[in-house]
């Protein structure tokens, strides 16, 4: 009996651990995303300079283009432009301040850098599976902060297929961009992203 009460035991972990988590708020859900140790925020520190990975969740942007006015009817139109890609925000700095800020030394390097960081991220950043098989990058958006900002952010914007969601994880890879890090590898779980949480909207 025993035997029978701890496989049914482990069979409802299994299935608890497969299911989304839906959230009231966005609030709560960055909560949970913030938590490292459910994979969604990812941290590295190489040569003095700060990497952090997140997987953004598809509810997350819908719910910067919903607006006010929020109906069931919109919250799934948006849901089924957002989910057909794959969202991830990487954040890299050094003192807590921008790239630019802190990584080049003159105005010719300051100039490369602006036009790496503005054109040159697709050759740069790559994300494959553990076949090898590449994600195209599909855009990504680099918002000049001037310095206003303690971290040079980005959105990386890569096609969500099932055939690469098979596989345990997803590496990605950010080339060495003048800070001599050298390449800077981050191992996604997929379970992340065909389980990822969804806010509650509320009409």
């Amino acid at each position: 009996m025993s035997r029978i009460c701890l496989l049914l035991a482990s069979i409802l972990m299994l299935l608890s651990s497969c299911t989304s988590k839906t959230f009231e708020t966005k609030e709560l859900m960055w909560k949970y995303l913030q938590d490292k140790n459910h994979n969604y925020l990812q941290e590295k520190n190489v040569n003095g300079y700060d990497f952090t990975l997140l997987y953004k969740p598809t509810d997350l942007l819908v719910d910067q283009e919903l607006g006010d006015e929020v109906t069931s009817e919109k919250v799934a139109k948006l849901r089924e432009k957002y989910s057909q890609y794959i969202y991830f925000t990487l954040s890299m700095s050094r003192d807590n301040k921008e790239l630019l800020s802190t990584t080049p030394r003159n105005r010719q390097e300051f100039g490369a850098m602006v036009n790496e960081l503005a054109f040159g991220m697709d050759k740069k950043v790559h994300v494959f599976t553990p076949k090898k098989d590449t994600l195209d990058l599909l855009d990504y958006v680099y918002p000049r902060m001037y310095g206003m900002s303690r971290a040079t952010t980005m959105l990386f914007v890569y096609p969500r297929e099932e055939k690469y969601l098979q596989e345990a994880y997803l590496n990605l890879t950010i080339g060495d961009l003048g800070t001599y890090t050298g390449e800077v590898k981050f191992k996604v779980p997929t379970k992340i992203i065909k389980n990822e949480p969804t806010i509650k909207f509320k009409n």
